[in-house]
């Protein structure tokens, strides 16, 4: 059996509000293996982004326990949390958040420089992720200087330097046109099939079906999920 890389036992979530706490997730349990694309779709404020953040640790969960790659996140620290989103999760995001003074190979580059890696091994490493994305040639561009389907691959290219072991992608096709949403799309698929674990939040059905299985989320519930036919 493949290896578990995320596994959210009971997990909710909630946000102060002016009224009272906001309910944005209500005791979602998931695992996902090693190998495996899951695809989340459903409306807007359904909780896939909180989701998301608590998996990938940039947010803490109010009840419940995540897991990443065996790591219980609760037990880790500041710079615990910090060093397991460095090297077991890579992001991808639908703004791309790439730093704008930055060249396309310091941006790829920059997970491992923080995480201490040295220039020569980050530098080979940025340039085979950039290779991955088919833009091994604008490494030394600006983010400016790209489309925007190109920014995005730059952050696919970003998100799996380093071989992490989750990739989390929050709707990472949606200011894109089909063809490039496909080209992003297929190259997640690819890293998992590579070995990696993946969740991505969409929109778009056609996306969904490169996923092993997809799951509804509606008010914070995990309603029910899908398989491909």
């Amino acid at each position: 059996m493949p290896a578990t890389i995320l596994r959210l036992d009971a997990v909710s979530h909630s946000y102060a509000g002016p009224r009272g706490d906001v309910p944005a997730l209500a005791t979602v349990s998931l695992a996902v293996a090693a190998g495996e694309l899951v695809a989340i779709m459903g409306p807007s404020g359904s909780g896939k982004s909180t989701l998301l953040g608590i998996a990938g640790g940039l947010e803490q969960s109010t009840s419940g326990t995540v897991t990443v790659n065996g790591q219980l996140l609760s037990q880790l620290d500041r710079d615990g949390l910090a060093a397991v989103r460095r090297r077991d999760v890579g992001f991808i995001f639908q703004q791309y958040n790439l730093v704008p003074l930055l060249t396309i190979l310091e941006n790829v580059a920059l997970p491992l420089e923080l995480d201490g890696v040295g220039f020569e091994q980050r530098t080979a490493s940025a340039l085979a992720a950039l290779a991955t994305v088919g833009l091994e040639g604008a490494a030394s561009a600006l983010p400016e200087n790209l489309s925007v389907g190109e920014q995005q691959r730059v952050a696919v290219a970003r998100s799996v330097v380093g071989s992490p072991r989750l990739i989390l992608a929050d709707e990472p096709t949606g200011a894109l046109d089909s063809v490039a949403g496909e080209w992003v799309i297929r190259l997640i698929r690819e890293r998992t099939d590579a070995g990696a674990a993946a969740i991505v939040v969409t929109h778009d059905a056609r996306l969904a079906a490169w996923a092993d299985r997809t799951l509804y989320l509606a008010d914070g519930v995990l309603e029910h999920e899908t398989t491909p036919a």
